[in-house]
């Protein structure tokens, strides 16, 4: 329940800004800047960094505990965990190469789709929240997967799949060159230079990544009480960065708090992001199928791919809630 509240919480946030598609104001209180809705980085900056730093102010948490032990080899036991976890590896993979060809999508909301079905086909999901490796492993091979695949129809279609490909197209027509199908017959030495670069770039997060898994031993080092003032400096630079406007530091501060009383009460904070991220997309697809159905839900069924697609997402919304009231039914009175 606590899930679904975070989830709606989410999706109200996504509405915020210009309705779809008459651009009348929603819940913008006559403020300007909520015009174009809540922008994500300073929501997230809040929700995530700033929620922690309000915490270790207000419980007075002690310093890190830092073991002062040798690291050894970060790649030992790899293979073991490679064959461990195989099935959240594949699952990852394939889900973040279906979001990533999705124009728009980015790869945050791959891993933060994965860290939730990991969650829910996992043996011991009360374990995650808390470092465990089986979310780690599948959010994290989703991201990868569809950073991937958000080249598909930035070279394919000329459609960016995300932020950075939207970069690489405007890059690729400076160049002379026009993403798209004649690009893979035109020029298809270019296509072949941007496969070795994944590579070589895949190759060289292995010295980076153990070079930062070194430098953060060493700020753990560091007392709570100097790294949190620097933590929250940082929170206001990249949020006021976003818009170049104090707007940024004061939703970041908004959603700081209302992820500090979340996590207080025991409210999960992914599916919130999950509904601010997907809530758009969410209302544009909605809107645009309620337009050509001309108003009738019934429009939604009326092909098999479709009606299909509607009965398996009704099952998955209806299976939990009709689960949970045969366990209430169940138990002795």
């Amino acid at each position: 329940m606590k899930g679904l509240i975070s989830l709606f919480l989410g999706l109200f946030v996504a509405c915020i800004g210009l309705d779809n598609p008459a651009g009348i104001p929603r819940f913008t209180l006559g403020n300007t800047d909520l015009m174009s809705g809540v922008d994500f980085i300073p929501a997230m900056i809040g929700l995530f960094a700033v929620s922690e730093v309000l915490r270790a102010m207000v419980s007075g948490a002690p310093d890190w505990e830092v073991k002062q032990t040798s690291i050894g080899n970060p790649l030992r036991g790899w293979g073991r965990m490679l064959v461990k976890y195989w099935p959240q590896q594949v699952r990852g993979n394939i889900t973040g190469t279906a979001i990533g060809i999705l124009p728009g999508a980015g790869a945050d909301i791959a891993a933060w789709v994965s860290y939730a079905m990991s969650r829910k086909f996992s043996k011991t999901p009360e374990k995650f929240g808390t470092g465990h490796v089986e979310g780690i492993i599948e959010s994290t091979s989703s991201n990868n997967a569809a950073l991937a695949g958000a080249w598909v129809p930035a070279l394919v279609f000329g459609i960016p799949g995300d932020s950075i490909t939207a970069i690489v197209i405007g890059v690729l027509y400076l160049k002379g060159l026009n993403p798209g199908p004649t690009l893979f017959l035109n020029n298809p030495e270019s296509i072949y230079a941007v496969f070795i670069i994944f590579i070589l770039a895949n190759l060289a997060m292995i010295p980076l990544g153990l070079a930062a898994l070194k430098a953060g031993t060493t700020l753990l080092k560091a007392p709570r009480r100097l790294m949190m003032p620097v933590i929250l400096l940082f929170c206001i630079v990249g949020a006021y960065a976003v818009n170049n406007s104090v707007y940024g530091i004061v939703l970041m501060l908004i959603f700081g708090v209302l992820g500090f009383l979340m996590e207080e009460h025991g409210v999960p904070i992914a599916p919130c992001v999950l509904g601010i991220v997907l809530g758009k997309m969410l209302e544009e697809a909605f809107v645009t199928s309620m337009i050509k159905a001309d108003g009738h839900l019934l429009g939604f069924f009326e092909r098999p791919v479709a009606a299909g697609l509607g009965v398996v997402t009704l099952l998955v919304m209806l299976l939990p809630l009709w689960s949970a009231w045969r366990a209430r039914v169940r138990q002795p009175a």
